[in-house]
């Protein structure tokens, strides 16, 4: 490992293009009569097997859940590992709030509270994601992202919760890494661990249009770019170790937390349970929304490319780039979410696909992939949701988070 000798600067990836005030999300359950929400571990008994030949993709609904509260500005839900009947929601001004996995919750408790250091003016900024470390049941860390003002920055921080699962002390804060932010927008800011159990963070390209520093494509910044990090040693000062497999490490003047590039707004990435295959959505600007498939040193393309074709010019070389997996122009939608590869039981048709929704046309799709190849991308249901973010529930049932505040879970007709 690679001790950082300065602290990092980190950039939020940013819903881009119109995500408005980055917005709410949660997990949810109120299961309806026909489909149980979430089985336990006993009902669940493993992972559902991936289907060996293509099948129809099943008739697919929303239905609203946790509908006893809302919040304005969710933008994040997940819950500790191995933990199934306490979920954490995060709230863009700089809260996150806890409540029990039932039907109907009572009232949210306040969990952690940073408002006065989470600055939210400009519509991307603001408190944005969460990350509970593997460990946590007992080290009780956990990780987020918050925007910051005077100098507007980007945070990355850990904190420490209580054994007797009170409000969190905000004194407890270790700031792990800092990046400076050139414009409001772009900022992104989703945290994931791994399964090899590094935090990975995802960085938008610094704002304004057409990533007009060449962020992106510049592997002197964390700007753009998918970062892998190892915090399961912090020292007192928060410095944070590089893994020595992260594919910059020896190029000189490279970033070497940078894991992948050339990205505009990674608007929410995760990882799927059963292969361990990282997936990104990245927000467009003026044609096309992706679906990326993100590898160790990957370049990604932007702002050479937007998706698949040339951004700003009649030609490019586009053969030192990733393609994306999948994109769609605007008559589809403006700005995309990215979601999970399914794993619940609910819909055993679905498992083994990637789902993934646009915020502005409130269409969700699936792709499904074989032998490393897309076979089929399908709408599966079009809603009237704002969709901010998706969520994987405990046992791999998907929820979805509306800007307008509402909880809902994709369910089988």
């Amino acid at each position: 490992m690679r001790l950082n000798g300065m602290r990092g600067r980190l950039t939020l990836l940013t819903l881009s293009v119109v995500v408005m005030s980055v917005v709410s999300l949660a997990c949810a359950s109120d299961p309806p009569a026909a489909a149980p929400s979430d089985p336990s571990p006993a009902q669940a008994g493993g992972l559902s097997p991936t289907p060996p030949v293509l099948s129809s993709f099943p008739d697919m609904q929303v239905r609203r859940v946790f509908p006893t509260f809302s919040f304005q500005g969710m933008v994040y839900l997940t819950h500790p590992e191995g933990v199934t009947d306490r979920l954490y929601l995060v709230l863009q001004p700089g809260r996150i709030m806890a409540f029990n996995n039932t039907p109907r919750p009572s009232r949210p408790d306040t969990f952690l509270d940073i408002r006065d250091r989470v600055s939210d003016r400009g519509f991307e900024e603001g408190l944005l994601g969460l990350a509970f470390d593997p460990q946590y049941q007992e080290n009780g860390y956990f990780y987020v992202y918050y925007s910051a003002a005077s100098p507007r920055r980007s945070v990355v921080a850990r904190y420490e919760a209580s054994l007797d699962g009170g409000p969190v002390d905000p004194s407890t804060e270790k700031i792990v890494m800092e990046i400076e932010q050139p414009f409001s927008n772009h900022n992104g800011g989703h945290l994931v661990f791994g399964p090899d159990g590094y935090l990975y963070i995802g960085v938008g390209d610094g704002g304004a249009s057409g990533d007009p520093n060449g962020n992106a494509q510049n592997l002197g910044t964390l700007l753009g770019a998918i970062l892998r990090i190892d915090v399961s040693a912090l020292s007192a000062e928060g410095a944070y170790t590089v893994p020595d497999d992260n594919p910059f490490v020896d190029e000189r003047g490279a970033r070497p937390e940078i894991w992948a590039y050339g990205l505009r707004n990674p608007w929410r990435f995760s990882f799927d349970r059963e292969s361990g295959e990282l997936w990104a959505g990245d927000v467009g600007q003026n044609e096309f929304e992706e679906i990326d498939l993100v590898t160790r040193g990957g370049n990604y393309g932007w702002n050479v490319l937007e998706a698949s074709s040339c951004f700003q010019a009649a030609s490019c070389d586009r053969g030192s780039f990733e393609g994306p997996i999948t994109q769609y122009g605007r008559e589809a939608g403006r700005s995309v979410t990215g979601g999970y590869v399914y794993r619940g039981r609910a819909a055993p048709s679905l498992v083994g696909t990637y789902l993934f929704g646009d915020f502005h046309s409130g269409r969700i799709w699936a792709l499904r992939m074989d032998g490393g190849q897309k076979v089929e991308v399908r709408e599966i249901v079009n809603t009237d949701l704002e969709i901010s973010s998706f969520a994987e529930g405990p046992h791999g049932e998907i929820y979805i988070l509306s800007f307008t505040g509402i909880i809902a879970r994709l369910d089988p007709k």
